[in-house]
This record gives C-alpha cells, sequence and structure tokens, in this order.
C-alpha cells in the first residue's frame, strides 16, 4: 500500500518534526485512550443487560401476605396451583434462614424473623417458554387471597433500558471521540500545508501536481495518526487491565475490559484513527493547496 511504502523525495516536503507532528501524535493517542475507556463502558453494558436479562426473565417471586395462622394454609394452597402451571419448572417457600438471608443488608444479620409478621416468599423458575402470568394471577386471586405475583417485568424493563442507553452513549462517544480527532488533524494539516507554502511555490515551479504534494502530507498525517493512536490504545488498554475484575459484590465497575471477540475493536481504534486521518488531511490539503494557487 502506498500509505505504507511512501516516496523518499515526497517525504521531504513534509517536516518529521515540529508542532503539527506533536499535535497530530498527541490528539490520536489521547483521543485513542479514551476510545478504549468508552468501548469498555459500551460492552460492558451490553454484558450487563445481557445478564440482568438472563437472571430475571426466567424468575418470579410469589409473595403471600397472610395472618400467621393461616399463612402456612395459604402457603401450601400457592404451592399447589404453582405446581399445576403450565411453564413453572419448580416453586419452593423460601426457609426463614433464606428470607433473613436477603433482609440482612438492611435490617442486619440477627433479624427475629419468626417473631416478626414477615410475608413468606416463593421462588419460582420457569421454563423456557415460560407461564402465563395474566391466568396464573386470576387463579391465585380466587384460591390464595393473599398471593401476590412478581414476574420482574417492572424491575428487568428499566435495568435493560438503563443498560442498553449506556452502551448507546459508549458508541456515540467513538463517534464524537473520531470526529474531534478529524478536527484536530485537519488543523494541523492546514497549518502544515501553510507554513510550507513557499516549498510548495517551489515545488510547483519544476513541475510537481499537487497529487504529489498531497500524498505526501497524507501518508505522513496517517502514519502520525496510526502511531500515535497505537500507542494510546495499549495506555488504555494497561489502565483498564489494572481495573479491578468483574465480580458479583462490585456490580457494575468492576465488571469493564474485553472478553471474547470483543478484543479486536482494541485493533480496530488504530487503523480507525488512520483512516480518519487520511480522510481530513486529504480533504484540508486539496482545499489549503487550491487556496495557495
Amino acid at each position: 500500500m502506498a500509505i505504507f511504502v511512501g516516496d523518499a523525495q515526497a517525504d521531504r516536503i513534509v517536516p518529521p518534526t515540529g508542532f503539527t507532528a506533536r499535535l497530530t501524535l498527541f490528539a490520536s493517542g489521547a483521543m485513542a485512550f479514551l476510545a478504549v475507556f468508552a468501548l469498555a463502558l459500551s460492552l460492558a453494558s451490553g454484558r450487563l443487560a445481557q445478564r440482568w436479562g438472563q437472571e430475571l426473565a426466567q424468575s418470579s417471586t410469589l409473595r403471600i401476605s397472610a395472618p400467621v395462622e393461616q399463612l402456612a394454609a395459604q402457603t401450601a394452597a400457592a404451592l399447589k396451583v404453582l405446581e399445576t402451571t403450565p411453564g413453572v419448572a419448580e416453586a419452593r417457600a423460601l426457609t426463614a434462614e433464606e428470607q433473613r438471608a436477603l433482609l440482612a443488608p438492611w435490617f442486619g444479620p440477627d433479624l427475629p424473623v419468626e417473631n416478626l409478621p414477615i410475608p413468606q416468599l416463593i421462588s419460582i423458575e420457569e421454563t423456557s417458554g415460560g407461564y402465563d402470568a395474566a391466568g396464573l394471577r386470576l387463579r391465585l386471586q380466587a384460591e390464595v387471597p393473599g398471593a401476590i405475583l412478581d414476574d420482574h417485568t417492572r424491575w428487568r424493563k428499566p435495568l435493560q433500558q438503563a443498560a442498553s442507553r449506556l452502551r448507546l452513549l459508549g458508541f456515540v462517544s467513538i463517534i464524537l471521540i473520531a470526529a474531534v480527532t478529524g478536527t484536530i488533524i485537519t488543523l494541523a494539516a492546514n497549518a502544515a500545508l501553510a507554513a510550507n507554502a513557499r516549498l510548495i511555490a517551489v515545488l510547483r515551479l519544476v513541475g510537481a501536481q499537487d497529487s504529489y504534494i498531497a500524498k505526501a502530507f497524507v501518508r505522513r498525517f496517517t502514519l502520525r495518526a496510526l502511531s500515535g493512536a497505537a500507542v494510546g490504545t495499549v495506555v488504555g488498554l494497561i489502565a483498564v487491565l489494572i481495573l479491578p475484575s468483574a465480580q458479583d459484590q462490585g456490580g457494575f465497575l468492576t465488571g469493564l475490559g474485553f472478553q471474547g471477540a470483543s478484543w479486536l475493536w482494541l485493533v480496530l481504534l488504530p487503523i480507525l484513527a488512520a483512516v480518519v486521518a487520511f480522510l481530513a488531511t486529504g480533504a484540508a490539503a486539496r482545499r489549503t493547496l487550491s487556496e495557495l494557487r
């Protein structure tokens, strides 16, 4: 590819160092560093939404509120209804220890569950096809007046929507980062072309075509963006890797990272920066060279 092979004579047109070179390297590196975190956030949000959906979609909770003397009878009746409900794979009443463990984060581990009027919870595991929630509610209303079915819909949808919006925000951030990178590289290319106006005039006098001059600038700025973005990506990856690994106790913020095929995004970041630089420098070179006629 001409971008990588280059032309020794054409390379002399573009100063190898200077303000524009440092600006291009720094901008592409910094933007790639930020893009790594935007990608990590977006991918982690996608995994979070998938996990929430899987964990909540196939489970439900039945809550029975009744006087103490009726609680055992209503619990047994509810379990009988659930056992005969198509789509229910398993249903079991939580023990006092399990309910105490659920309440421990709010009330402490020594809560006397046996002496408090706490509703009885029944855990429901669904089959892959699920059950008819509306029909089950009608049956429970008739046979177990104190039962309230929670199919987790009101919890699942807002959480999935929030995670999906975070994922979208991550990709929008990457687009904005690419736009900012292109803008900075365009300004740097314009500055480099304007600073070398006399050299460009001399080259024209000896017969150099504008396309020849433009290719030299495009190649240099593209390679600078590629190398700067590669360094920024590596630094960003190191920063992500030193974050805590995913843990149930840590929740979302400890799950930032890359898994499986998502590692390929890190390879694409420097390439994307090079493409942006190629397009931005090409447009800037054509416009500035036409103004320098």
